[in-house]
Protein backbone atom coordinates (compact mmCIF):
# COMPACT_ATOMS: atom_id res chain seq x y z
CA UNK A 1 0.00 0.00 0.00
CA UNK A 2 1.74 3.14 -1.45
CA UNK A 3 2.15 6.06 1.48
CA UNK A 4 -0.22 8.83 1.77
CA UNK A 5 1.59 12.07 0.31
CA UNK A 6 -0.93 14.27 1.38
CA UNK A 7 2.23 16.72 2.42
CA UNK A 8 4.23 16.43 -0.34
CA UNK A 9 7.25 14.62 1.81
CA UNK A 10 8.05 11.52 -0.12
CA UNK A 11 9.62 12.30 -4.06
CA UNK A 12 9.15 7.95 -3.71
CA UNK A 13 6.17 7.24 -1.77
CA UNK A 14 5.98 3.63 -3.41
CA UNK A 15 9.25 2.81 -2.15
CA UNK A 16 9.19 -0.38 0.70
CA UNK A 17 11.09 -2.57 2.32
CA UNK A 18 10.01 -4.96 4.77
CA UNK A 19 11.84 -5.30 8.34
CA UNK A 20 12.89 -8.23 9.86
CA UNK A 21 9.94 -10.19 11.94
CA UNK A 22 11.88 -9.37 15.10
CA UNK A 23 13.94 -6.64 16.79
CA UNK A 24 13.90 -3.82 18.52
CA UNK A 25 12.55 -1.60 16.34
CA UNK A 26 9.80 -4.68 14.99
CA UNK A 27 6.85 -3.43 13.49
CA UNK A 28 7.57 0.40 13.06
CA UNK A 29 8.04 2.38 10.50
CA UNK A 30 10.92 4.91 9.03
CA UNK A 31 11.52 6.82 5.68
CA UNK A 32 14.70 7.83 4.42
CA UNK A 33 15.86 11.25 2.88
CA UNK A 34 16.69 10.44 -1.00
CA UNK A 35 20.42 10.41 -0.66
CA UNK A 36 20.27 7.23 1.30
CA UNK A 37 20.67 4.16 -1.01
CA UNK A 38 18.30 1.54 -1.04
CA UNK A 39 19.23 -1.60 -2.87
CA UNK A 40 17.20 -1.30 -6.32
CA UNK A 41 16.66 2.86 -6.38
CA UNK A 42 17.64 5.63 -7.72
CA UNK A 43 17.98 8.70 -5.39
CA UNK A 44 17.68 12.31 -6.56
CA UNK A 45 19.60 14.26 -3.96
CA UNK A 46 16.87 16.76 -4.80
CA UNK A 47 18.20 17.77 -8.14
CA UNK A 48 16.92 15.90 -12.02
CA UNK A 49 20.45 15.75 -13.47
CA UNK A 50 21.81 14.09 -10.46
CA UNK A 51 18.71 11.43 -10.59
CA UNK A 52 19.47 11.18 -14.31
CA UNK A 53 23.53 10.58 -14.22
CA UNK A 54 23.49 7.87 -11.35
CA UNK A 55 22.31 4.27 -11.70
CA UNK A 56 20.19 2.74 -8.94
CA UNK A 57 21.97 1.55 -5.98
CA UNK A 58 22.82 -2.08 -5.82
CA UNK A 59 22.81 -2.41 -2.12
CA UNK A 60 21.10 -0.86 0.97
CA UNK A 61 23.09 2.09 2.85
CA UNK A 62 24.80 0.49 6.31
CA UNK A 63 21.85 2.78 7.92
CA UNK A 64 19.48 1.34 6.25
CA UNK A 65 20.56 -2.41 6.78
CA UNK A 66 21.01 -1.79 10.65
CA UNK A 67 17.10 -0.89 10.90
CA UNK A 68 15.72 -3.53 8.80
CA UNK A 69 17.57 -5.76 10.69
CA UNK A 70 16.23 -4.84 13.91
CA UNK A 71 12.73 -5.47 12.60
CA UNK A 72 11.78 -1.60 11.24
CA UNK A 73 10.17 -1.32 7.66
CA UNK A 74 11.45 0.96 4.87
CA UNK A 75 7.93 3.44 3.73
CA UNK A 76 9.11 5.89 1.76
CA UNK A 77 12.18 8.13 0.24
CA UNK A 78 11.80 11.80 1.21
CA UNK A 79 12.41 15.10 -0.20
CA UNK A 80 15.29 16.71 0.05
CA UNK A 81 16.88 20.35 -0.64
CA UNK A 82 19.13 20.28 -4.19
CA UNK A 83 22.48 18.40 -3.21
CA UNK A 84 21.18 19.01 0.74
CA UNK A 85 22.97 22.52 0.32
CA UNK A 86 20.03 24.54 2.16
CA UNK A 87 18.19 24.83 5.20
CA UNK A 88 14.86 26.02 3.60
CA UNK A 89 13.45 23.50 1.99
CA UNK A 90 12.11 24.74 -0.64
CA UNK A 91 13.11 22.62 -3.96
CA UNK A 92 12.78 24.46 -6.73
CA UNK A 93 12.53 21.52 -9.02
CA UNK A 94 10.32 19.24 -6.50
CA UNK A 95 8.58 21.84 -4.92
CA UNK A 96 8.44 22.27 -1.41
CA UNK A 97 6.80 20.11 1.42
CA UNK A 98 4.02 21.38 3.32
CA UNK A 99 5.06 22.04 7.13
CA UNK A 100 2.30 20.02 9.00
CA UNK A 101 2.29 22.54 12.49
CA UNK A 102 3.43 25.79 10.73
CA UNK A 103 0.58 26.27 8.34
CA UNK A 104 2.11 28.52 5.37
CA UNK A 105 5.46 28.23 7.05
CA UNK A 106 9.02 26.49 5.26
CA UNK A 107 9.78 22.97 6.67
CA UNK A 108 13.51 23.93 6.78
CA UNK A 109 16.10 21.52 4.89
CA UNK A 110 18.10 20.02 3.87
CA UNK A 111 15.89 17.06 5.11
CA UNK A 112 12.46 18.88 4.70
CA UNK A 113 10.98 15.68 3.83
CA UNK A 114 11.55 13.38 6.36
CA UNK A 115 10.77 16.10 8.87
CA UNK A 116 7.48 16.57 7.24
CA UNK A 117 6.91 12.35 6.99
CA UNK A 118 7.13 12.08 11.00
CA UNK A 119 5.16 15.74 11.65
CA UNK A 120 2.45 14.12 9.64
CA UNK A 121 2.46 10.94 11.17
CA UNK A 122 2.99 8.91 7.96
CA UNK A 123 6.41 7.26 9.52
CA UNK A 124 7.07 6.18 12.67
CA UNK A 125 10.66 8.10 12.25
CA UNK A 126 13.12 9.31 9.69
CA UNK A 127 16.60 9.23 8.66
CA UNK A 128 18.17 12.52 7.08
CA UNK A 129 21.70 13.49 7.14
CA UNK A 130 23.13 16.56 9.23
CA UNK A 131 26.31 18.51 7.63
CA UNK A 132 25.20 22.08 9.00
CA UNK A 133 22.05 22.21 10.69
CA UNK A 134 20.07 20.18 8.06
CA UNK A 135 18.31 17.63 10.61
CA UNK A 136 18.20 19.98 13.26
CA UNK A 137 16.95 22.99 11.65
CA UNK A 138 13.33 21.16 9.84
CA UNK A 139 13.14 19.45 13.02
CA UNK A 140 12.10 22.39 15.55
CA UNK A 141 10.23 24.28 12.15
CA UNK A 142 8.01 21.22 12.03
CA UNK A 143 7.77 20.25 15.43
CA UNK A 144 9.45 16.83 16.25
CA UNK A 145 12.55 15.54 17.62
CA UNK A 146 16.17 15.63 15.82
CA UNK A 147 19.54 14.44 16.70
CA UNK A 148 22.65 14.96 15.19
CA UNK A 149 25.01 12.27 16.29
CA UNK A 150 28.85 12.37 17.11
CA UNK A 151 30.57 12.87 13.95
CA UNK A 152 31.49 9.38 12.62
CA UNK A 153 29.02 7.59 15.28
CA UNK A 154 27.05 5.97 12.51
CA UNK A 155 28.15 5.25 9.37
CA UNK A 156 27.82 7.44 6.32
CA UNK A 157 28.31 4.16 3.78
CA UNK A 158 25.73 4.24 1.11
CA UNK A 159 25.26 8.00 1.89
CA UNK A 160 25.68 10.63 -0.70
CA UNK A 161 28.12 13.24 0.48
CA UNK A 162 28.14 17.02 1.45
CA UNK A 163 31.46 17.98 3.26
CA UNK A 164 32.70 14.73 4.54
CA UNK A 165 34.45 16.03 7.40
CA UNK A 166 30.95 17.31 9.04
CA UNK A 167 28.57 14.92 7.12
CA UNK A 168 26.36 13.25 9.85
CA UNK A 169 23.53 10.55 9.65
CA UNK A 170 20.80 11.82 12.02
CA UNK A 171 17.09 10.86 13.10
CA UNK A 172 13.44 11.91 13.70
CA UNK A 173 10.61 10.54 15.79
CA UNK A 174 8.13 12.27 17.55
CA UNK A 175 8.99 11.50 20.87
CA UNK A 176 12.36 11.16 22.87
CA UNK A 177 11.94 7.22 23.59
CA UNK A 178 12.10 6.20 20.51
CA UNK A 179 14.75 8.70 19.09
CA UNK A 180 16.41 6.78 21.88
CA UNK A 181 15.47 3.32 20.61
CA UNK A 182 16.45 4.45 17.09
CA UNK A 183 19.82 5.64 18.73
CA UNK A 184 20.42 2.16 20.31
CA UNK A 185 20.74 0.20 16.50
CA UNK A 186 22.44 3.02 15.16
CA UNK A 187 25.08 4.29 17.07
CA UNK A 188 27.88 1.67 16.30
CA UNK A 189 29.58 -0.55 19.05
CA UNK A 190 32.21 1.17 18.98
CA UNK A 191 31.58 4.84 20.18
CA UNK A 192 32.56 5.26 23.42
CA UNK A 193 34.46 2.15 23.56
CA UNK A 194 37.37 2.60 20.99
CA UNK A 195 38.79 6.02 20.43
CA UNK A 196 37.60 7.97 17.36
CA UNK A 197 39.11 10.94 15.09
CA UNK A 198 37.29 13.37 13.38
CA UNK A 199 38.90 14.13 9.67
CA UNK A 200 41.05 17.18 9.66
CA UNK A 201 41.88 16.34 13.12
CA UNK A 202 45.46 15.35 14.42
CA UNK A 203 45.46 13.03 17.25
CA UNK A 204 46.72 16.17 19.94
CA UNK A 205 44.99 17.66 22.62
CA UNK A 206 41.32 17.76 21.93
CA UNK A 207 40.82 15.44 19.49
CA UNK A 208 40.13 12.82 20.98
CA UNK A 209 36.06 11.32 21.74
CA UNK A 210 35.16 10.49 24.91
CA UNK A 211 33.68 7.35 25.96
CA UNK A 212 29.63 7.14 26.19
CA UNK A 213 28.06 6.19 29.70
CA UNK A 214 24.44 5.40 28.77
CA UNK A 215 23.25 5.33 32.41
CA UNK A 216 24.56 8.48 33.36
CA UNK A 217 23.26 12.06 33.48
CA UNK A 218 23.90 15.52 32.55
CA UNK A 219 24.82 17.19 36.15
CA UNK A 220 26.05 20.74 35.09
CA UNK A 221 24.11 23.03 32.18
CA UNK A 222 25.75 25.42 30.58
CA UNK A 223 23.50 28.46 29.02
CA UNK A 224 25.97 30.42 26.54
CA UNK A 225 24.87 34.24 26.63
CA UNK A 226 26.04 34.33 22.73
CA UNK A 227 23.50 32.05 21.73
CA UNK A 228 20.87 32.99 23.87
CA UNK A 229 21.26 36.76 22.28
CA UNK A 230 20.46 35.07 18.69
CA UNK A 231 17.12 34.32 19.67
CA UNK A 232 14.07 36.18 19.68
CA UNK A 233 13.16 37.75 22.93
CA UNK A 234 9.55 36.19 22.82
CA UNK A 235 11.26 32.61 21.55
CA UNK A 236 13.53 33.03 25.10
CA UNK A 237 10.13 33.45 26.55
CA UNK A 238 8.55 30.24 25.28
CA UNK A 239 12.02 28.00 25.47
CA UNK A 240 12.02 28.83 29.34
CA UNK A 241 9.57 26.15 30.48
CA UNK A 242 11.34 23.54 28.47
CA UNK A 243 14.89 25.28 30.06
CA UNK A 244 13.55 24.40 33.73
CA UNK A 245 12.37 20.88 33.12
CA UNK A 246 16.35 20.41 32.31
CA UNK A 247 17.22 22.42 35.18
CA UNK A 248 15.27 20.29 37.64
CA UNK A 249 16.99 17.22 36.86
CA UNK A 250 20.75 18.47 36.90
CA UNK A 251 22.47 19.65 39.90
CA UNK A 252 24.19 22.87 38.45
CA UNK A 253 23.69 25.54 35.88
CA UNK A 254 26.38 27.77 34.82
CA UNK A 255 25.85 30.84 32.21
CA UNK A 256 28.78 31.43 30.17
CA UNK A 257 30.27 32.49 26.91
CA UNK A 258 31.50 29.91 24.78
CA UNK A 259 32.77 32.32 21.38
CA UNK A 260 35.65 34.81 22.09
CA UNK A 261 35.60 35.47 18.70
CA UNK A 262 31.92 35.63 18.32
CA UNK A 263 29.60 33.15 16.47
CA UNK A 264 29.36 35.22 13.05
CA UNK A 265 33.37 34.31 13.15
CA UNK A 266 32.34 30.92 13.71
CA UNK A 267 29.64 30.43 11.14
CA UNK A 268 32.07 31.86 8.48
CA UNK A 269 35.03 29.28 9.45
CA UNK A 270 32.17 26.46 9.36
CA UNK A 271 31.12 28.16 5.93
CA UNK A 272 34.50 28.33 4.38
CA UNK A 273 35.51 24.66 5.29
CA UNK A 274 32.15 23.62 4.29
CA UNK A 275 32.46 25.25 0.93
CA UNK A 276 35.81 23.84 0.73
CA UNK A 277 35.02 20.25 0.67
CA UNK A 278 31.67 20.50 -1.16
CA UNK A 279 33.31 21.15 -4.22
CA UNK A 280 35.92 19.16 -3.77
CA UNK A 281 33.38 16.83 -3.53
CA UNK A 282 30.90 17.77 -6.19
CA UNK A 283 33.01 19.74 -8.30
CA UNK A 284 33.95 17.85 -10.84
CA UNK A 285 30.16 16.28 -11.35
CA UNK A 286 28.52 19.68 -11.67
CA UNK A 287 31.54 20.75 -14.53
CA UNK A 288 30.19 17.69 -16.66
CA UNK A 289 26.83 17.50 -16.13
CA UNK A 290 26.16 21.20 -16.06
CA UNK A 291 22.85 20.81 -13.58
CA UNK A 292 20.75 23.62 -13.34
CA UNK A 293 20.23 24.36 -9.56
CA UNK A 294 17.64 27.32 -8.04
CA UNK A 295 19.10 30.88 -7.77
CA UNK A 296 19.98 30.22 -3.89
CA UNK A 297 21.69 26.89 -4.22
CA UNK A 298 23.55 28.35 -7.45
CA UNK A 299 24.67 31.14 -5.60
CA UNK A 300 26.06 28.70 -3.01
CA UNK A 301 28.26 26.37 -5.44
CA UNK A 302 29.42 29.45 -7.27
CA UNK A 303 30.71 30.68 -4.14
CA UNK A 304 32.04 27.25 -3.41
CA UNK A 305 33.71 26.53 -6.92
CA UNK A 306 35.59 30.71 -5.97
CA UNK A 307 37.45 28.72 -2.95
CA UNK A 308 38.85 25.77 -4.84
CA UNK A 309 42.86 26.14 -4.81
CA UNK A 310 42.65 28.34 -1.84
CA UNK A 311 44.38 28.02 1.15
CA UNK A 312 42.22 26.96 4.36
CA UNK A 313 45.03 26.49 6.98
CA UNK A 314 43.55 29.33 9.21
CA UNK A 315 40.05 28.50 9.08
CA UNK A 316 41.41 25.03 9.97
CA UNK A 317 43.52 26.10 12.71
CA UNK A 318 40.66 28.12 14.34
CA UNK A 319 38.19 25.18 13.85
CA UNK A 320 40.62 22.60 15.71
CA UNK A 321 40.96 25.34 18.61
CA UNK A 322 37.25 26.02 19.04
CA UNK A 323 37.12 22.11 19.21
CA UNK A 324 39.89 21.50 21.87
CA UNK A 325 37.70 24.26 23.76
CA UNK A 326 34.10 22.67 23.56
CA UNK A 327 35.45 19.55 24.05
CA UNK A 328 37.28 20.59 27.42
CA UNK A 329 34.14 22.42 28.80
CA UNK A 330 31.52 19.26 27.85
CA UNK A 331 33.32 16.56 30.08
CA UNK A 332 31.39 13.52 30.19
CA UNK A 333 28.43 14.97 31.88
CA UNK A 334 28.02 18.14 30.91
CA UNK A 335 26.14 20.10 27.75
CA UNK A 336 25.63 23.12 26.17
CA UNK A 337 21.79 24.32 25.92
CA UNK A 338 20.53 26.83 23.45
CA UNK A 339 17.74 27.91 21.11
CA UNK A 340 17.87 25.41 18.09
CA UNK A 341 16.82 28.30 15.83
CA UNK A 342 16.39 32.39 16.43
CA UNK A 343 13.40 32.16 15.46
CA UNK A 344 9.78 30.27 14.00
CA UNK A 345 10.23 28.71 10.43
CA UNK A 346 9.89 32.42 7.49
CA UNK A 347 6.99 32.10 6.05
CA UNK A 348 6.45 30.61 2.42
CA UNK A 349 8.01 32.25 -0.57
CA UNK A 350 10.21 35.30 1.13
CA UNK A 351 12.93 36.88 -0.39
CA UNK A 352 15.90 35.68 -1.09
CA UNK A 353 17.57 38.33 1.17
CA UNK A 354 15.41 37.25 4.30
CA UNK A 355 16.15 33.83 3.92
CA UNK A 356 19.28 34.11 3.69
CA UNK A 357 19.51 36.29 6.84
CA UNK A 358 17.23 33.60 8.53
CA UNK A 359 19.87 31.04 7.50
CA UNK A 360 23.10 32.85 9.28
CA UNK A 361 21.83 32.82 12.11
CA UNK A 362 20.35 29.11 12.45
CA UNK A 363 24.09 28.59 11.03
CA UNK A 364 25.85 30.31 13.72
CA UNK A 365 23.56 28.74 16.48
CA UNK A 366 24.12 24.77 14.09
CA UNK A 367 27.86 25.25 13.37
CA UNK A 368 28.90 24.74 16.98
CA UNK A 369 28.39 21.34 17.08
CA UNK A 370 29.07 20.84 13.66
CA UNK A 371 32.69 22.72 14.11
CA UNK A 372 33.60 20.29 17.18
CA UNK A 373 31.49 17.14 15.88
CA UNK A 374 29.69 17.11 18.96
CA UNK A 375 26.12 15.48 19.37
CA UNK A 376 23.14 17.75 19.49
CA UNK A 377 19.19 17.21 20.21
CA UNK A 378 16.53 19.11 19.35
CA UNK A 379 13.78 19.80 21.59
CA UNK A 380 10.38 20.68 20.27
CA UNK A 381 8.81 23.53 21.73
CA UNK A 382 5.43 26.12 21.28
CA UNK A 383 6.51 28.99 20.23
CA UNK A 384 5.07 32.46 19.84
CA UNK A 385 1.35 32.20 17.99
CA UNK A 386 1.62 28.24 18.50
CA UNK A 387 4.45 27.84 15.91
CA UNK A 388 7.17 25.49 16.49
CA UNK A 389 10.36 25.99 18.24
CA UNK A 390 13.11 24.08 19.06
CA UNK A 391 15.62 23.85 22.00
CA UNK A 392 18.74 21.95 21.67
CA UNK A 393 21.25 20.17 24.12
CA UNK A 394 24.60 19.45 22.89
CA UNK A 395 26.64 16.95 24.41
CA UNK A 396 30.24 16.08 24.88
CA UNK A 397 31.76 13.79 22.07
CA UNK A 398 30.73 10.38 22.08
CA UNK A 399 28.21 10.85 24.69
CA UNK A 400 25.33 10.34 22.54
CA UNK A 401 24.15 7.87 24.05
CA UNK A 402 24.27 9.01 27.64
CA UNK A 403 22.39 12.50 26.21
CA UNK A 404 19.50 10.19 24.51
CA UNK A 405 18.78 8.50 27.89
CA UNK A 406 19.45 11.52 29.91
CA UNK A 407 16.34 13.24 27.59
CA UNK A 408 13.99 10.27 27.68
CA UNK A 409 14.52 10.23 31.51
CA UNK A 410 13.77 13.81 32.29
CA UNK A 411 12.11 15.54 29.29
CA UNK A 412 8.46 14.43 30.02
CA UNK A 413 8.40 15.54 33.46
CA UNK A 414 6.38 18.93 34.41
CA UNK A 415 4.74 17.98 31.06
Amino acid sequence: MILSNNYGAFIAPELEVAGLQQGELKGLRFAVKDVFAVAGHRSSAGNPAWLRSHEPAAAHAAAVDKLLAAGASLRGAAHTDELMYSLGGENYHYGTPVNPRGTGRIPGGSSSGSAVAVASGAVDFALGTDTGGSVRVPSAYCGVYGFRPTHGAVSMEGVIPLAPGFDTVGWMTDSPELLLRVGRVLLDAGVGKDVIHLPGFGSGSGSDLGRTDADGGMTRLYLPADCWALADPDITVCLRQGLNRLRAAADETVENVISAEGLKTWMDVFRELQASEIWATHGAWIGEEQPVFGPDISARFTWAASLAGQEHSRAAALRQEIAGRLRQLLRDDCCLVIPTVPGPAPLLGGDLQQLERNRSGAMMLSCIAGLAGLPQITLPVEGPEGLPIGLSVIGGPGQDLRLLSWIARVWRLGE
